[in-house]
């Protein structure tokens, strides 16, 4: 229950009466709700959000990800993945090593496969049809979810054809879905300086629009909690929103804080608690017609994911299986969680457990 008198001593009783409304909140709401100093009232806006369009729900789903690479022309400051060529921790799997993961869990109840890696230099195109072409013969039951937008980008530039024509072609492969990696934050101020090869955040949203255009959903992220502003933040999640309602083809919000070990940001330390929670619930409050809001708990923890559920997030991800993106830039979170320990943390985070798609479709077990 929403204490309207608090939200008027802490001098945002007009943002409490538009989130009650439904109306939309503008990037100056945004930037009050990050400065209000009770991270719980802007929790309990965004919980309200939440109930309202999930009620209980909690959702999570049985995937498995695969990096096929981190070989990477990009030398993004901010990643600890990414590796040159001649790097004796660079790796890249063989199409046949693809599939022998795949085959590893064909006796899992696996929905969902998460395929992403570097932007690779050398790798023909074919190669990244072919993963495709294989991994669904493979597994016909399971959706793909496959390479950002910055990948198609690569690709597009690497085969000197359109990133339209890459899309039609991926998709006719057995592409599903885009994962939402790769935006990082807009702001070109930001990308200059950490980023500044990696494909801008105008060309981000561009490959988005295309994909969703070609009826492929997409997801979209932030990555936060390194040099941008706070505003620039809030003008990340206007370019998404602006999107969202010329396409409607995003799916989930996945607000990731940046990891620092490995990385090459002098000085960067990790978020805290608080920002990440807080972070979440305006993520929530803005993107009013983004159906969902992610806690990744491989880059949160499993704990405060947990507690995210109440800060505006409805989805927990899935059983993962060998992340490396993320703990190879410091994630201290465990390797993979099973059905069980996923639904058991829901539940004694008071939701109720339902196994999803990637299309947030429930899943043939859900609860």
């Amino acid at each position: 229950m929403l204490e309207i008198k608090t939200y008027g001593r802490l001098g945002i009783a007009d943002i409490c009466d538009k989130v009650l409304a439904g109306e939309r909140l503008s990037v100056e709401d945004g930037e009050r709700l990050f400065a209000c100093p009770d991270v719980l009232a802007i929790g309990s806006l965004a919980h309200e959000m939440r109930t309202r369009l999930h009620g209980t729900s909690a959702y999570y789903v049985m995937n498995q990800h695969i990096n096929y690479s981190n070989i990477c022309v990009n030398g993004c400051r901010f990643c600890a993945f990414g590796r040159e060529k001649d790097d004796p921790k660079a790796f890249q799997l063989s199409i046949e090593r693809i599939l022998e993961k795949v085959r590893q869990r064909l006796g899992d109840p696996i929905t969902e496969i998460h395929i992403v890696g570097g932007c690779h230099p050398d790798l023909p195109f074919s190669y990244y049809e072919t993963i495709l072409r294989e991994v669904r013969r493979l597994r016909p039951d399971a959706s793909i979810k496959a390479f950002t937008a910055v990948e198609i980008a690569h690709f597009a530039r690497s085969e000197g054809i359109t990133t339209r024509d890459v899309l039609i072609r991926l998709k006719s492969a057995g592409l599903d879905m885009l994962p939402g990696g790769g935006a990082e934050v807009f702001s070109q101020r930001v990308r200059d300086l950490l980023c500044p090869r990696k494909l801008s955040g105008r060309g981000w949203l561009e490959v988005a629009g295309q994909a969703h255009r070609l009826g492929i959903k997409t997801n979209a992220t932030m990555l936060y909690g390194h040099i941008e502003t706070e505003r620039e933040r809030l003008e990340h999640l206007d370019a998404l929103r602006t999107l969202q309602d010329e396409t409607g083809g995003f799916v989930c919000f996945i607000p990731l804080p940046f990891q620092p070990a490995n990385t090459r940001i002098e000085g960067a330390v990790s978020t805290t608690g608080v920002e990440d929670l807080r972070t979440m619930a305006v993520s929530r409050l803005m993107l009013d017609n983004f159906p969902h809001i992610k806690a990744y708990w491989v880059m949160l923890t499993v704990k405060l994911a947990q507690v995210a559920l109440y800060f505006g997030a409805d989805d927990f991800d899935g059983t993962v299986i060998e992340e490396k993106i993320g703990h190879m830039a410091g994630a201290e979170s465990e390797q993979a969680l099973t059905r069980g320990e996923l639904e058991r943390i829901i539940r004694e985070g008071g939701f109720t457990p339902v196994e999803r798609n990637c299309f947030f479709e429930r899943a043939d077990k859900a609860v």
